[in-house]
């Protein structure tokens, strides 16, 4: 007799909403209840396909924190990278995807198979792998992740619950900024109860999670290092630009943490002034060296500092987007989502959703 298992299935109404996030401490508290966890993510984007540095990618990265077997880890089913989707375009790749879908998740796994879905409602439509497809196909429950922009996010999830019916079990709403939480709280919230929705988990927004690390702002900079290449692995919080005078500059410089900070190779002063407060990496434009006397300093404090063959508009609108897609690769950004996802998200009631009982009695 074939074993039953339970699918959830992790999606999102937009692109880095944080479904690893969620994934991870959603799999952790359960893990933490006894039961048999077994993750796959079905479909890799372009992205994925293109790293030069596959490692920290969420099919490593989450087992690995989880101490998951690989047994238990299923590789992407499909990557969407444009050869694949022009195959498809061109009738050359007439698979169905949705019989694929079964064998992929053969043999069965645990107690429970959670599965990150596609970034949005409609990603995977042209391969018959929608959200709506996958969880049909599987009868899988749906948990979706939503990204807090503003209070509209009720038109999203209320239109995601008519597409998605009884599937939806549940939602997170993510990256509450704290002058938000209240009105979520207060009115959001009870709205979407109201409305058949369960709401099962609110987060504040996080600066540790909103970090980068300077590792991969040289990869998007495609900055080289002119010191301390041994402190890459150094988290960004914040950025800060350093255009103004020397006095204002350090009033500015106060103010932030663990920042990155951009200012022109000529501005020895600025440089001189963000190395001084909390700066975690100084990025110079206009492919000026900087002076000895920086370059040692910036030794001695250990923070290293990148030259980029760009202005500082380009320059910090890349570093901008790199903020705004963040990926979950260091543990220590694991650890502080598991603290806040204990804190913040319903694990008794999503377990009681999906009709699981915790295996061991927990304190």
């Amino acid at each position: 007799m074939t074993k039953s298992v339970n699918y959830l299935l992790i999606g999102s109404t937009e692109a880095y909403s944080g479904k690893s996030a969620i994934i991870l401490g959603i799999a952790h508290q359960l893990k933490s209840k006894g039961l048999d966890i077994g993750y796959g993510k079905l479909l890799a984007c372009t992205e994925y396909v293109n790293k030069l540095d596959r490692e920290g990618d969420d099919v490593q990265f989450i087992p690995s924190i989880l101490d998951l077997p690989e047994k238990q880890v299923r590789s992407p089913l499909l990557c969407l990278d444009d050869q694949t989707i022009q195959k498809r375009l061109r009738g050359e790749d007439s698979t169905n995807y949705r019989q694929s879908l079964k064998s992929y998740l053969q043999p069965p796994i645990g107690d429970l198979m959670v599965l990150e879905g596609p970034s949005t409602l409609f990603e995977g439509n042209l391969f018959d792998l929608s959200l709506l497809d996958i969880a049909q196909e599987i009868e899988a429950s749906i948990v979706l992740v939503s990204r807090f922009h503003s209070v509209l996010l009720v038109e999203t999830l209320l239109s995601a619950k008519h597409q998605l019916g009884d599937r939806l079990r549940g939602i997170v709403i993510n990256a509450i900024p704290a002058d938000q939480l209240e009105i979520v709280q207060s009115t959001v919230q009870p709205f979407l109860e109201a409305q058949g929705i369960p709401v099962l988990g609110m987060l504040p927004q996080n600066d540790l999670l909103r970090s980068v690390t300077v590792r991969e702002l040289i990869h998007q900079l495609d900055a080289q290092v002119l010191c301390r290449p041994d402190r890459i692995d150094l988290l960004v919080q914040s950025l800060t630009i350093g255009a103004m005078n020397v006095n204002s500059a350090l009033k500015y410089f106060r103010k932030g943490k663990h920042m990155a900070v951009v200012t022109g190779g000529d501005r020895t002063d600025i440089q001189m002034a963000a190395l001084e407060t909390s700066t975690h990496c100084l990025i110079l434009t206009g492919h000026i060296p900087p002076q000895p006397l920086i370059v040692n300093r910036a030794e001695e404090l250990e923070i290293p500092i990148l030259s980029v063959d760009l202005d500082t508009l380009t320059t910090v609108e890349i570093i901008d987007r790199a903020f705004g897609q963040v990926r979950l690769r260091e543990s220590i950004k694991a650890q502080c989502v598991q603290q806040l996802m204990t804190e913040h998200f319903d694990i008794e009631r999503l377990m009681n959703l999906l009709g699981l009982e915790a295996v061991v009695s927990t304190h």
